[in-house]
């Protein structure tokens, strides 16, 4: 289950990776169009804050899985590994329970946006929980890799070797 996880991960931060690369396409597209054709779009604006918000939150989990979290070392990096180990766990598990309140609160507020069917105030007008549910996706998946992560501390940093993982 482990490397089902870290793998489910890695492919959400290609995703992530591939939507940042889109927002920077449609923008450049934008900026020709406004100032070469002086014909700007409505949709540019809109799109790239809604992919950015699922690239973002589709990459957390890959971002905790390859260790790439701002981390202050100079203290833990000095301790014993036994302590390591538990600052580790603690840092895990709070993220873990930060996570599942996200998630909690996150799809109240998807649920609630369809049944009262809430959608942006820009022309598009898209239903806003298209982007809200960005907030329970990449939570979930962040709690699954953290307890991915947990499992890897306490029996071994072999289950889940993969690309840029710990080995």
């Amino acid at each position: 289950m482990p490397v089902f996880i870290s793998k489910i991960s890695s492919v959400c931060g290609r995703i992530a990776a591939w939507l940042y690369f889109a927002i920077g396409c449609i923008i450049i597209f934008e900026i020709v169009a406004r100032y070469a054709f002086l014909k700007p779009t409505i949709w540019v604006e809109e799109m790239s804050r809604f992919l950015q918000i699922w690239a973002t939150y589709l990459a957390a989990a890959y971002v905790l899985k390859n260790r790439k979290l701002i981390a202050i070392t100079v203290v833990r990096d000095r301790l014993p590994r036994y302590f390591r180990i538990i600052s580790e766990a603690i840092s895990l598990t709070l993220i873990a329970v930060f996570s599942m309140v996200a998630v909690w609160y996150g799809s109240t507020t998807v649920l609630d946006s369809i049944r009262i069917g809430r959608a942006s105030s820009t022309m598009l007008g898209v239903p806003l929980w298209m982007t809200e549910l960005a907030i329970p996706v990449g939570f979930s998946l962040l709690f699954f890799q953290v307890l991915t992560e947990i499992v890897q501390l306490f029996y071994g940093p072999d289950i889940t070797c993969e690309e840029g993982g710990r080995k």
